[in-house]
């Protein structure tokens, strides 16, 4: 896997998981408001294709007589599935050539969108919602720590975090329910951070981060599983590891 690390995810990787993640992306075109998109999917052959309105303003632009792309961007906001102070966990900008989709190939088009992204906006194709490619030429991320671009191969390259569908779950179950596995999670955080309110954050393959929301400001920590992992039970173990759990060895026996 390009650029991974056994800390944390590559640039490409989160990248690819925010994609994923992401909902009502927005794209925009110089010269006109930008419009909400009602799906967005990154091929892998280096197009997005995304669906919006017909009567769009974006739409009437892209899908111009001349045939020539139009210089577009599409901004992706990566959301906590948390309520925090500041709910943005990163951002990504995805440039390119917006270019319109033909009337006879858009319903092959949504169907071989369908096939790797089932999305119900692909059920209004040819019925108020058109669907546009948007070649990529360059890609962006950036979140508390500065921004990163990324190139175009890398991220075509990587896969989105194996446990980008369950995060908003388990990081709401950790959040209501296990409010003492967030504490012994909170024994590894320096002893000046242990002040404030300690949220789960995000959580992958590599470990998870947590959110420490003060009166002196936000801070989020990152703490690294021993090892990647690559499922459910896996994931559960590692956690338990890194917080301490006193049911490790219990956890071990039945295994």
């Amino acid at each position: 896997m390009i650029g991974a690390t056994t800390t944390g995810p590559s640039t490409a990787e989160r990248v690819r998981s925010a994609c994923a993640r992401a909902e009502g992306a927005r794209l925009a075109i110089e010269g006109s408001e930008p419009v909400v998109t009602l799906l967005h999917h990154l091929r892998s052959n280096g197009e997005v294709i995304v669906a919006v309105p017909e009567d769009s303003e974006v739409a009437t632009l892209a899908c111009r007589p001349s045939g020539a792309g139009v210089p577009a961007v599409l901004e992706l906001t990566d959301h906590a599935p948390l309520e925090l102070r500041e709910s943005v966990r990163s951002l990504v900008w995805l440039r390119g050539e917006l270019r319109p989709v033909p009337a006879s190939l858009m319903r092959p088009m949504a169907g071989a969108v369908a096939a790797e992204h089932p999305h119900p906006a692909l059920l209004d194709i040819g019925h108020g919602t058109i669907l546009l490619r948007l070649i990529l030429s360059s890609s962006v991320v950036a979140d508390s720590t500065g921004a990163e671009p990324v190139d175009v191969e890398h991220l075509l390259a990587a896969e989105p975090d194996p446990f980008w569908e369950m995060e908003t779950s388990w990081l709401q179950h950790l959040d209501s329910d296990h409010p003492e596995l967030i504490d012994q999670l909170a024994r590894r955080l320096p002893p000046s951070l242990r002040r404030g309110r300690i949220r789960p954050l995000g959580i992958d393959r590599y470990g998870i981060s947590l959110r420490i929301e003060s009166d002196h400001g936000d801070n989020d920590v990152r703490l690294p599983f021993g090892q990647p992992v690559d499922d459910s039970m896996a994931l559960s173990r590692a956690l338990r590891v890194l917080a301490g759990c006193p049911f490790l060895n219990g956890l071990r026996a039945r295994s």
